[in-house]
C-alpha cells in the first residue's frame, strides 16, 4: 500500500498515529497564573539532548475555552515552566482518566485520584509516586504546520527519581515498567530489556 496523506488514506482508522511506535508518553504537569493545575499525557514526546538536559513535547488540537491551544501550551506559555512526569504501568488507568478534557478550572489531579507534591525548582506540582519527574523551564515554542499544532521544548533544571527505582547507581526501569503509546487506543509496557554493546566502546 501506498498513499499520499493529502489525498487520504482510505482506511478505517489514520495508519500513521500506529506507525512511529513505541512512543514514551510524557505526562505533563503545569498550572496557570492564578494557581489552576493541570495534568495531560502526551505520547509526541522525548527527550532531545544531554548536556543541558533537555526534553520536548508536542500539543496537537485545541480545546474551546483556550485560544486555539490546549491547557498544557497555555499555561506554559503564561509560567515559563511545567514538569514531565514518567508514567508506569501502574499508574495506566490514572494517566488515561488525566487525558479526558476538562474545563481549565477542573484539576486533573483531583479527578484521576493523585496526590500533587510540590516542585522543588518551579512553581509547580509533580505526580506523588511517579518513578521520575522532570522539572523544566521553557527554552521555546515552536508552531507547526497545520491547525494548533506546537512543540515545546524545555530544560530539564530538577530531577526527582523513586528511591526503589535506583539499583546499584543505576536506574533501573524494571522496577517500574514503562508505559508506551502504540497507535490507536493500544499501549505497552516494557518488561523485555537487553543489551548490546557499541561497536567502538
Amino acid at each position: 500500500m501506498f498513499y499520499r496523506p493529502k489525498d487520504g488514506h482510505g482506511l478505517p482508522h489514520n495508519p500513521f498515529n500506529a506507525i512511529v511506535t513505541p512512543r514514551p508518553i510524557g505526562w505533563i504537569s503545569s498550572q496557570d497564573s492564578e494557581g489552576n493545575r493541570n495534568l495531560a499525557p502526551y505520547s509526541f514526546f522525548n527527550a532531545v539532548a544531554y548536556v543541558p538536559p533537555q526534553i520536548m513535547f508536542s500539543s496537537t488540537g485545541a480545546k474551546p475555552d483556550q485560544n486555539g491551544t490546549k491547557d498544557s501550551v497555555a499555561n506554559i506559555r503564561e509560567t515559563g515552566v511545567f514538569c514531565v512526569n514518567i508514567v508506569e504501568f501502574a499508574m495506566r488507568d490514572q494517566m488515561n482518566a488525566s487525558s479526558q478534557t476538562f474545563k481549565k478550572e477542573e484539576d486533573e489531579f483531583v479527578k484521576a485520584g493523585l496526590k500533587a507534591i510540590p516542585c522543588d525548582t518551579i512553581k509547580g506540582f509533580r505526580v506523588d509516586g511517579a518513578p521520575a519527574s522532570l522539572e523544566c523551564k521553557l527554552t521555546q515554542i515552536v508552531k507547526l504546520s497545520g491547525e494548533a499544532n506546537f512543540v515545546i521544548f524545555g530544560e530539564v533544571i530538577g530531577v526527582h527519581i523513586r528511591d526503589n527505582c535506583l539499583v546499584n547507581g543505576i536506574f533501573d526501569v524494571s522496577k517500574f515498567r514503562p508505559l508506551a503509546r502504540l497507535g490507536y487506543r493500544d499501549y505497552s509496557v516494557v518488561d523485555n530489556i537487553f543489551s548490546l554493546d557499541r561497536p567502538d566502546d
